[in-house]
């Protein structure tokens, strides 16, 4: 432990729990915190951000759901492709507080890559980790209506309004487009950058594809503390889905599987998908129970009481929390074989791997577990809390982590 506190600058764009990546971006400083070093965050405002003394100097909420003006509409894009905003404000918070490293997660839209030149020009070094593939896909998902995409890694980022990537919306594509072509342009991300965590094998291969240097890479995994959670390995008799309700988690796919296989099968989780989802399954016979969106023990009591978890993802997933979270719980999951989920899952012991997207093999797995003795799946929890424990814990997380910052000139 150092003996004069390091200084780590954290940026993202919500400063309060929204998603999976927003959950590492307050663990990885809560661990920093834990090895010494003192936080600073950079953020967005909104109504539901965690305090912090640093909110004053946060831009301003910038969310494209809402209802807005005409010009605030135009202001808010502009902010999109370059935000000037988000440039007077760091510099506002680094004329106090002079980080060691700046650790960037999800900037792009609310605080806009052009808070990296401003880092860059302190001689601040900046580390990256990639939740998702925008530094490769302007959409960042590499998915659209047409299903998984890659067509500006050789084309234009036209492609991005061809095929109305953002939202369905020509608009939101257009500006989306402008900021890739500026950026690029620009070499924001790439000159800006000196390390990007990747935390699933599948992204740094994919972002080497997409012609990126591999040696500004290096994996290192999400982490849970597994001390943090009350297992139980006794299964269940449903199988349980948790996480967002949006097209690419093909939660579509899970309930024509569940309703073909005849299992239980509860659902946690909200999103715009939401209706149509209920409507399917009344389609199929009021296959799956819809519980809304759930946290905190609420959600572990329902991950505890489960046979197994299922993430049927119709993406590229990077490492998803929840297969972690799940392990934890004590509970085998059942993923698809997209994205790093496979990096995650030992088929048949903590776990199964389907093809993605594929209702019968999903619908034979499902039914597989569901015959399976209780003592088997049991055995397979153990395994899964052992392999968070042994494979993706805080220890070897930090350690990584801290040997990235020294690698770039940081005090560890």
């Amino acid at each position: 432990m150092p003996t004069q506190a390091n200084r780590l600058l954290s940026l993202n764009s919500y400063h309060y729990l929204r998603g999976g990546s927003d959950s590492v971006y307050f663990q990885h400083a809560e661990l920093m915190a834990e090895q010494g070093w003192d936080n600073a965050y950079f953020s967005m405002h909104h109504p539901r951000n965690l305090p912090t003394p640093w909110s004053r100097h946060f831009v301003d909420e910038l969310e494209f759901g809402h209802a807005y003006r005409t010009m605030d509409r135009i202001a808010m894009a502009t902010k999109v492709v370059y935000s000037f905003e988000a440039q007077r404000r760091l510099r506002g918070l680094l004329a106090e507080y002079q980080p060691d490293v700046a650790h960037v997660h999800c900037i792009y839209h609310h605080l806009s890559p052009s808070v990296l030149p401003v880092l860059h020009d302190r001689g601040i070094p900046v580390v990256m980790t990639a939740h998702d593939l925008k530094i490769a896909c302007p959409a960042y998902k590499m998915l659209n209506d047409t299903g998984i995409c890659e067509r500006c890694r050789q084309g234009s980022v036209l492609n991005v309004v061809r095929h109305r990537c953002i939202r369905g919306s020509i608009a939101a594509s257009v500006v989306v487009a402008i900021e890739s072509g500026v950026h690029g342009a620009l070499q924001t991300w790439g000159r800006h950058i000196d390390r990007i965590v990747a935390p699933s094998r599948f992204f740094l291969e994919k972002f080497v594809e997409w012609g990126w240097p591999r040696e500004q890479f290096v994996f290192i995994p999400n982490c849970v503390d597994a001390a943090r959670f009350t297992p139980e390995t006794a299964p269940g008799d449903y199988f349980l889905y948790f996480g967002r309700m949006a097209p690419e988690k093909g939660v579509g796919t899970l309930l024509r599987a569940a309703a073909l296989a005849g299992v239980p099968l509860k659902l946690a989780g909200s999103g715009p998908e939401e209706a149509a989802l209920r409507e399917l399954s009344a389609e199929l016979g009021g296959v799956g129970e819809f519980l809304g969106f759930r946290s905190g023990e609420a959600l572990h009591e329902l991950i505890r009481g489960a046979r197994a978890v299922v993430l049927p993802s119709q993406w590229y997933e990077n490492a998803p929390m929840s297969v972690l979270e799940a392990f934890a719980l004590g509970k085998p999951v059942i993923g698809a074989d997209i994205g790093g989920i496979p990096e995650l899952i030992d088929h048949g012991s903590t776990g199964w791997t389907f093809e993605s997207g594929h209702v019968d093999e999903l619908a034979f797995t499902l039914s597989h577990v569901a015959a399976l003795a209780d003592s088997r799946l049991q055995d397979m929890g153990r395994s899964a809390r052992r392999t968070v424990e042994q494979r993706f814990n805080p220890a070897g997380y930090v350690a990584q982590m801290l040997e990235v910052y020294a690698g770039l000139g940081a005090r560890v």
